[in-house]
């Protein structure tokens, strides 16, 4: 298990994070019937966008982040994003960050699935952070705190060798290989299959400085070619013709890490696509993926409609109560002027059975003869949340 994973595991799934988050805080359509209610502003998304970039790129998060460590269990990891998230306005209940830790390991661990060559680890890294830069353009100062994390992770990560870079890949598909969540925009796009595998296409690139398969060669001892013959590939393969950048800016060469509830659809992450990119760089754009949006959608419909209820005499902040119970949605209907919420409330209603779902309380606390589960996370990952904390 290699000791240099957890810095790329935590940039990534962060990536994914900030994604979604910035996807369901954008405004709909100026007909949508929340828009004209007024449910969340740009400000809104700006503010928590810009909290929790500056949080995930701090230097003293990534120097503490960087250091030579075990991997965190999905427990520790989801403490670790829950805090990071929270550093910002917003605040997410335990089972709205569990939708959304699925949301983003499923997409990461597709990710990784694709990757042609070790070194396309580091390729997708640097997409999560191009894309992040493009949300953030509008701050200068995030600008330069990310491209100083990324010269960080240029300086550790692109002298290690292949094998290296092949030991991190492994320990990250070992961490992610029991989770086969199903995925709407995956299943229509028919690259996941019913039971939560993905679909491998025979087809694309092959990994650069690797030839097209098909051939067969045939040396004598001299080391001469004497024969050569050709056989079926069952895949259309095409060569690499660019490794990609490793820079701060440059072509990627792959799609794998970018926004994928923006244009490009996990369809065109693939890397039977991403021949189709090479020679122009990619730019950032806007306009919403029908497929990506449907399963964000699927989330807040889950989660139910969501309803900003604006109170007086508080700060512009928010809550995003993703799955709230029904005394939950009680409150949010409080009057102006009431004094228990100190913020706007963005709720996201998924149970209505609140017996049921006390119940169901019930018998996880059985499970645990402690009775305290939630409140321990073992030794993995105690310094970086007590450090956390004090940023």
């Amino acid at each position: 298990m290699s000791q240099r994973t957890l810095p790329l595991l935590i940039i990534n799934l962060g990536g994914e994070m900030i994604y979604i988050l910035d996807q369901r805080l954008r405004a709909p359509d100026e007909n949508d019937e929340k828009t004209q209610r007024g449910c969340w502003t740009e400000d809104d998304r700006k503010r928590v966008m810009n909290d929790i970039v500056s949080t995930m790129f701090s230097k003293v998060f990534l120097e503490e982040l960087l250091q030579p460590q075990d991997l965190y269990s999905h427990r520790a990891l989801r403490t670790v994003l829950t805090r990071i998230a929270h550093t910002s306005i917003m605040r997410l209940n335990p089972a709205s960050m569990d939708k959304l830790y699925d949301l983003m390991t499923m997409a990461f661990k597709y990710q990784l699935v694709l990757c042609p060559r070790p070194q396309d680890l580091l390729l997708i890294t640097f997409n999560h952070t191009d894309a992040i830069k493009e949300l953030v353009k509008d701050n200068p100062s995030l600008v330069n705190q990310i491209n100083e994390a990324q010269r960080l992770l240029i300086e550790v990560y692109t002298p290690l060798s292949d094998g290296e870079l092949q030991l991190i890949r492994h320990t990250l598909l070992l961490l992610f290989q029991d989770m086969q969540i199903r995925v709407s925009i995956f299943l229509k796009e028919k690259i996941q299959n019913p039971n939560g595998h993905f679909v491998l296409q025979t087809s694309g690139p092959v990994p650069y400085g690797l030839q097209v398969p098909g051939l067969i060669r045939l040396f004598n001892a001299k080391g001469r070619e004497v024969t050569r013959s050709r056989f079926p590939s069952g895949g259309s393969y095409t060569s690499a013709l660019n490794p990609g950048s490793l820079d701060l800016y440059g072509d990627r060469v792959t799609l794998l890490g970018t926004n994928m509830y923006s244009t490009p659809s996990p369809e065109d992450m693939n890397p039977s696509s991403t021949h189709t990119s090479r020679g122009k760089p990619k730019q950032a754009d806007s306009t919403p993926n029908p497929l990506a949006t449907e399963e964000l959608n699927l989330l807040a419909k889950l989660m139910g409609g969501m309803e900003v209820q604006k109170l007086s005499n508080v700060d512009a902040g928010f809550k995003v109560n993703l799955l709230a119970l029904n005394q939950e949605e009680e409150s949010s209907g409080t009057s102006e002027g009431t004094d228990q919420h100190s913020s706007a409330v963005i709720n996201i209603q998924a149970t209505q059975d609140e017996l049921a779902s006390t119940e169901l309380a019930r018998i996880a606390g059985e499970f645990d003869e402690e009775g305290n589960q939630t409140e321990e996370l073992g030794n993995k990952g105690d310094d970086l949340l007590a450090m956390m904390d004090e940023l």
